[in-house]
């Protein structure tokens, strides 16, 4: 099979047809303050040991300093958590007026948030624009009973379970 040429607005034209979670991935800076990055690319990859992985990019300003602490949460988002996403993936203070306490691993754990993961970061492998970054789970707890936020073609919407 030979390889095409794939165009990268049609690759996140057609990958857009693919909803994913949203999280905020967060962590305490070398100076006690709060860091966070927006992330669409979140799973679990292992049982055992107990692993999760997400993809920053390679021009991310968070990740770096992120990776610098070692450690990090997954803040698995509610679709009412529009705004507080939006302020996160945005320039400037992501942690203005934004609620949050400290995890026993002194993680920032976001108000609202449906699920917390903290995490060690594990391995970091080189993904082509992106870093697979592999967290070994060292706590972890559902937080709240919410309609999830997805990301889908381009926007941001929820999830409500029909019976």
């Amino acid at each position: 099979m030979s390889e095409m040429r794939i165009e990268a607005a049609t690759f996140r034209e057609v990958l857009g047809n693919y909803p994913t979670g949203v999280c905020v991935i967060t962590a305490m800076g070398a100076e006690a303050q709060p860091i966070g990055m927006v992330v669409g690319s979140f799973s679990s990859i292992s049982l055992d040991p107990p692993l999760v992985g997400f993809f920053p990019g390679k021009n991310s300003q968070s990740w770096p300093l992120i990776a610098a602490s070692g450690h990090f949460c997954v803040n698995v988002l509610a679709s009412d958590q529009v705004a507080l996403c939006r302020q996160i993936a945005a320039p400037g203070d992501k942690f203005k007026d934004v609620e949050y306490t400290l995890s026993h691993h002194g993680l920032p754990v976001l108000e609202g948030a449906m699920a917390a993961i903290e995490c060690r970061v594990e391995q970091v492998i080189e993904a082509g624009d992106h870093w697979l970054v592999l967290g070994r789970v060292l706590g972890l707890e559902a937080r709240r009973d919410a309609d999830p936020m997805l990301f889908f073609r381009g926007a941001y919407g929820g999830f409500a379970k029909r019976d």
